[in-house]
């Protein structure tokens, strides 16, 4: 495997946190309009998708590879929890 190889290894491993994070933060953003209109976009995707890369990398270090439906299922979740703890736990 070489450098380039390894390079589309490690962006697929981390597409799928991104891609959650994005969609997820959308969707947060547009289903609670006022109550997240003081919190930006970019903070609450990074918080998503940081939350889903260490469950993916998580997932990867205890099952022994990538892509189990209990990763994903894990991902899922903690993205949820880190959207509502960057959206909704607030520093006042």
């Amino acid at each position: 495997m070489d450098l380039l190889d390894a390079l589309w290894h490690v962006l697929n491993l981390f597409a799928p946190a991104l891609g959650v994070g994005v969609i997820s933060a959308a969707a947060a953003k547009l289903l609670w309009r006022r109550e997240l209109a003081g919190v930006r976009f970019t903070r609450l995707a990074g918080w998503a998708f940081a939350a889903g890369a260490l469950v993916l990398l998580g997932g990867l270090v205890l099952l022994g590879q990538d892509g189990r439906m209990a990763t994903y299922g894990a991902m899922v979740l903690a993205c949820a929890l880190a959207l509502w703890c960057a959206g909704f736990l607030r520093r006042r």
